[in-house]
């Protein structure tokens, strides 16, 4: 690395002499000694812009305290200008010396320097003619190519598509620039079929890659087109996403949801091609980690996300709502698309005994179109399982005899592989739980172990099993709902936080219901205390 950086300065020394000398004598002689070093010359600008886009622009000037000269002797020679792809490099290295937010005049100044070396370099010469060709053919003189060009051309773009790749591939380097943004958002919006008309892939990855890393500001309208054209940005967008998420704090919905609404997926989502890319890689994430809870909650908040950047969008749907959920019954996607806060409670059972009857319709019956089978079904319900959340607390909540409705509901939500016996299986377990609970709520006196008893989580049972997820769940809503769950919260989740996994899990059980409980307005004070407390003390333990 040391040598490479010698190297580089010798060189450096070497091609400022020799530019010097082409500069100041335009002879036969110098201009053939130029053309017989063009290629040495642009394998040098090469190494020259490698080490350049690692600096910012003050180190830049620290290291090589003449690169403007240097620079600027190149960009002005015709000869260098239009061999190969010395033009494109130049670009690259002058974009390297620009401040994007210069905090003094000189830095201004530099500034306004590259911006009209820039203007001189494309409107000099070439890139195959097509600048030249595509501004002349709007009307522009070169000297007036790039203040011209960037605050009009978009209002004319429509009219001359000829020249769309080209054009697109000049503009790579150029993205980040400022008042560039009009241009790009003129290409992105600007469709042609020809050869010649089809934007180059590189421009689409370099926008992407600006807008992953915040460095432009774009329309929606602009995105989704970017993304609709060009889908391996899309998918990077996406594992961008992902990658933020895996990062990040587990367990924590809030700042899921903020990454989520940065990263722009919700509202691009309202397109529904969009949004079958976006859940098809949710898909894909869940079967990778085994229906991971970590996964269905982003899925879920995501959905909410997405929710209502459609709702901001228009009120009524511009697609139709089988255009996002092609392989699941219409009526179904429709209940479930009912936000719980938008529904009286007084009704909230009453939906969810309608939401089971549908769901069990599609998956047992398929009596409703459901082509997918019960996982198809099953993934439409875990976009909405703030549903499913509240079935727990309805069923703790009320000492009526549980709605069958509800306990198959339960049941399916937590293992949608089981067949129709397995299922039923569970149901009587569940309904045997609740039986116990509810009775204890009754007794004067409470113990964690006898709670852990009755709901049979002191047994060999193997813990990871989705029925003993189930039976956990409704013992920690019972602590946080139940009168005298309050007292012994403490000691349950002692008890049942007996491995790290299920340590996890219970952090994500309680951030998912302080979220929802915020969501919904539904939070009582002692109980949404007791849920952070015990949310806080977790998370300190792992």
């Amino acid at each position: 690395m040391a040598q490479d950086s010698v190297d580089l300065s010798c060189d450096y020394q070497f091609w400022m002499q020799k530019l010097s000398v082409w500069d100041q004598a335009s002879t036969l002689e110098t201009q053939q000694d130029t053309c017989v070093h063009l290629a040495r010359f642009q394998e040098f600008l090469r190494k020259m812009y490698e080490a350049l886009k690692e600096m910012d622009s003050n180190t830049i000037f620290e290291r090589f305290p003449t690169i403007d000269q240097l620079l600027a002797k190149a960009c002005w020679n015709p000869f260098i200008l239009a061999y190969d792809e010395s033009q494109k490099i130049l670009i690259w290295c002058l974009c390297c010396l620009i401040n994007k937010e210069p905090q003094n005049s000189r830095q201004s100044k530099l500034n306004s320097w590259v911006q009209g070396v820039l203007s001189h370099i494309l409107s000099a010469l070439r890139f195959d003619k097509e600048v030249a060709l595509f501004t002349q053919g709007l009307g522009y003189a070169p000297i007036d190519y790039y203040p011209g060009l960037l605050k009009n051309v978009m209002k004319r773009v429509n009219g001359n598509i000829s020249r769309l790749a080209s054009l697109s591939r000049v503009c790579v380097p150029l993205i980040t620039l400022p008042d560039v943004d009009p241009l790009v958002e003129a290409l992105l919006v600007c469709h042609g079929h020809e050869p010649q008309e089809i934007l180059q892939p590189e421009f689409f990855e370099a926008v992407n890659e600006a807008i992953l890393l915040k460095k432009i500001s774009l329309p929606m309208s602009a995105v989704v087109c970017l993304w609709l054209r060009h889908l391996p940005s899309l998918e990077k967008a996406m594992l961008h996403l992902f990658e933020k998420l895996i990062s990040s704090e587990r367990n924590c919905l809030r700042r899921i949801e903020c990454f989520i609404k940065d990263s722009s997926l919700p509202q691009a989502a309202c397109h529904p091609a969009i949004f079958r890319v976006i859940d098809e890689m949710f898909r894909c994430a869940l079967l990778e980690t085994d229906g991971a809870p970590e996964i269905i909650a982003t899925i879920q908040v995501f959905t909410q996300c997405f929710l209502e950047a459609l709702e901001k969008e228009n009120k009524q749907l511009q697609f139709a709502l089988k255009t996002y959920f092609p392989y699941t019954s219409p009526s179904l996607a429709m209940v479930l698309l009912q936000d719980p806060q938008d529904v009286p409670r007084g009704r909230w059972l009453q939906t969810l005994k309608h939401i089971s009857e549908l769901l069990r319709e599609a998956v047992e019956d398929q009596t409703h179109g459901s082509r997918g089978g019960p996982l198809e079904s099953w993934f439409l319900f875990i976009h909405f399982g703030g549903w499913a959340e509240m079935v727990a607390e309805q069923l703790l909540r009320s000492a009526a005899e549980p709605p069958a409705a509800l306990l198959w509901l339960l049941a399916f939500y937590y293992s949608p592989r089981d067949g129709r016996q397995q299922r039923a299986q569970t149901t009587v377990q569940v309904k045997a739980v609740l039986g116990h609970l509810l009775a204890m709520s009754r007794s004067s006196s409470l113990s964690a172990r006898d709670l852990q008893t009755a709901a049979g989580q002191d047994t060999e049972t193997d813990p990871r099993a989705p029925a003993q997820q189930l039976i956990r769940h409704l013992l920690l809503n019972f602590v946080l709902w139940a009168p005298g769950g309050h007292t012994i919260a403490r000691d349950v989740v002692t008890l049942l936080a007996h491995t790290a996994e299920i340590t996890h899990e219970i952090i994500g059980f309680l951030d998912q219901t302080l979220y929802r409980w915020d969501r919904l307005g539904i939070e009582s004070p002692r109980s949404g205390k007791l849920a952070r407390e015990l949310l806080k003390e977790l998370r300190t333990q792992v």
